[in-house]
């Protein structure tokens, strides 16, 4: 029966695991796909879905994907749209999701019965709620494209959502798309002089730059460029921007309405001054070619608009014809000039009459309206709907604060105990410490007084064997010495004595060795009293004894200390390495130390550095005893340099030169 138990709770624990690992796989790959979404890289995102394991997750990307690459110009096929909609979920990333494909959907293929909003609205409220950034900024943009729909911008319901995306835009192609909305807005505005986007275009070329080379949302900014070139005058620069955007946008369905945009005032450019050319019908058939078919009636009612007036420019010209030659008595061609002003009129009041039916067709003031008031509809509903969470939240939470009452007192019980013990714990961790350093230090102390003892051990042997060296050596070649040269004295003047030569080159020989046998002495005195060790020896041993294994390592390194130090000097240097290693120990909190002593052309540098908690080097610590402040005046003494480089939270160097 334990057995069963035990696997049963394995196996779930196995599910769970898979469950989040799968949650948390899915939700970086969102990430990615959005941004490419975003990016208006859809062929990319589109491999990125295949990696999605959640498959209602899955389908409702495809079909987000697929919308915003179409863009309404394929087939209406909203039977998977209406399946994920209708789709019961609680998970509102899938809500979002689904909401966003069903509000493009109506959006590209019912442009004008404003059915979408209320779906991008329900998406961008859960989108906010969710923290989602990708999500909060896909939903804005349905939002204002919706609003782009409207025929004339004959309301500012737009605005709002304009700043907040403009708030929330923090990359460079988020920053994009807040200046082409905002342009195109203001470009389209009831109000001429609200027309002015120089800066914002400049902004948004900043912006463009940023982004990778041949970015497929470059053609929208060239596009806005041309038309803002084209209103203030400046007619060929005009051109080249909206041809530069005709083949930049070729080939991507997403980019139809931006094609047909541009051939349409490309067609007007070329009717400059009222002048109609054949250049400008060449364009307008463009357009009629790429009308977007998410937006058709809206494309024909351009189209209408400008044949009806180049029909209208053609027939004045025919009437001008007709007056001159009135006004000059030629009637020979009067008829059939007369005919081709009366075509040219009635093919620009039939396209006229086209363009106002299909106006009607758009009803685009119901439409604004209808916009207007659905906006307020919503947002009314979700004041009343925040109202009512904020009501549920509140009785739930004074249920909540019953319940937490008991829980509080138990936990507020709990956390003292936990408290006091680690009160406790961290007490004996500080005594523990307090006994390391006390050993340390103890041991400090007894390498200290053993050098003092070696040293005076030392200096005694070394004075026992130069007063034996002096007595047993030095003393008798004196002494042998002295009787030749008392015989020399004595027998000067003496006619008999035959090696009187001989005895003076004697003489000679011990003056010599008597000599040499003095300077070795001396010499063997400069050995210092550290013969049994040196300095880098001691040093060593000093380390070796102070270590304590992973907790505290003192590493040596030494160069060019092959020859003895004076002996005074090695002492005195002994014991401010000494001293700085008790200052790291007490004060530093250091695991590791590195000692370095190179000897190079008669100057002894010492490089002392820690990995402890460092401290503020500009004012040296002031410390009873032999402190840093001491050691700084000896190495002065010493014609040396002390230099110290200390960062709190990573340790101490301290490099000192001393002549030798």
């Amino acid at each position: 029966m334990l057995k069963i138990c035990f696997f049963i709770c394995l196996y779930g624990c196995c599910i769970f695991s898979t469950t989040v690992y799968s949650f948390s796989d899915d939700k970086k790959i969102l990430k990615l796909i959005l941004n490419d979404i975003i990016n208006l890289e859809f062929e990319k995102s589109k491999k990125l879905i295949n990696k999605i394991q959640n498959k209602d997750l899955k389908k409702g990307l495809y079909s987000l994907n697929d919308i915003l690459y179409y863009q309404g110009q394929e087939e209406q096929d909203s039977s998977k749209v209406n399946y994920l909609i209708n789709l019961k979920t609680k998970n509102n990333i899938h809500l979002i999701i689904n909401n966003l494909s069903k509000g493009y959907d109506e959006l590209f293929h019912k442009p004008n019965d404003g059915t979408s909003f209320p779906f991008f609205f329900e998406a961008y409220r859960l989108a906010k709620e969710k923290n989602n950034y990708e999500l909060r900024l896909l939903t804005l943009l349905g939002i204002l494209e919706y609003y782009h729909y409207e025929y004339v911008l004959t309301s500012r319901q737009h605005e709002k959502y304009l700043v907040e995306l403009k708030s929330i835009s923090k990359t460079p192609i988020s920053r994009s798309w807040y200046y082409i909305h905002y342009i195109y807005f203001k470009l389209e505005s009831m109000d001429k002089n609200e027309r002015k986007v120089s800066i914002e275009i400049d902004e948004l070329e900043k912006q463009i730059k940023l982004l990778k080379k041949s970015h497929k949302i470059s053609p929208l900014f060239l596009s806005l460029k041309a038309i803002n070139l084209g209103k203030k005058g400046k007619v060929e620069d005009a051109k080249q921007f909206h041809l530069k955007t005709l083949k930049e946008s070729a080939g991507f369905p997403f980019l139809k309405y931006v094609r047909f945009r541009t051939c349409y005032k490309l067609a007007e450019l070329h009717n400059t001054n009222g002048n109609y050319t054949e250049d400008g019908l060449k364009y307008i058939k463009m357009a009629e070619e790429h009308i977007d078919i998410s937006d058709e009636i809206r494309g024909k009612i351009f189209i209408s608009k400008y044949v009806s007036e180049n029909y209208k420019a053609l027939a004045e010209k025919y009437v001008d014809s007709f007056n001159y030659l009135v006004n000059n008595k030629n009637y020979l061609s009067l008829d059939s000039i007369a005919q081709k002003a009366f075509l040219s009129y009635q093919g620009a009041y039939e396209k006229f009459a086209k363009s106002v039916q299909l106006e009607h067709q758009l009803d685009f003031q119901k439409n604004t309206s209808d916009n207007i008031k659905l906006n307020k509809q919503l947002q009314t509903a979700e004041k009343e709907k925040q109202i009512l969470i904020e009501q549920q939240k509140k009785k739930k939470n004074q249920n909540i604060a019953i319940g937490l009452g008991g829980t509080l007192f138990l936990g507020g019980i709990i956390t003292f105990l936990l408290y006091r013990n680690t009160k406790r714990k961290q007490k004996i961790a500080e005594q523990e410490k307090e006994i390391q350093i006390q050993k340390t230090e103890k041991i400090l102390k007894e390498q200290e007084l053993t050098s003092i003892d070696a040293m005076l051990s030392g200096q005694e042997k070394e004075r026992q064997r130069l007063a034996n060296d002096l007595h047993d050596n030095l003393g008798s070649t004196l002494a042998t010495l002295r009787l030749h040269f008392d015989h020399l004295k004595n027998n000067r003047d003496n006619p008999k004595v035959d090696n009187i030569e001989e005895l003076y080159s004697k003489t000679d020989n011990l003056l010599n060795e008597a000599y040499q046998k003095v300077r070795t002495i001396a010499h063997e005195k400069n050995s210092g009293v550290m013969a049994n060790q040196g300095l880098l020896p001691a040093i060593k041993k000093l380390a070796k004894k102070v270590s304590n294994g992973d907790e505290f390592q003192i590493e040596i390194q030494g160069y060019g200390l092959e020859e003895r130090l004076d002996n005074a000097l090695e002492i005195s240097i002994f014991r401010m390495i000494q001293e700085l290693i008790t200052n790291i120990i007490k004060h530093a909190e250091a695991n590791e130390v590195h000692i370095s002593l190179t000897n190079h052309d008669s100057l002894l540098n010492i490089i002392i550095e820690d990995n402890g908690k460092g401290f503020e080097a500009k004012i040296l610590p002031e410390k009873d005893g032999m402190g840093l402040k001491n050691i700084e005046k000896r190495i002065e003494y010493l014609e040396g340099t002390f230099e110290i480089d200390s960062t709190i939270g990573k340790g101490t160097h301290i490099i000192i030169n001393i002549p030798i």
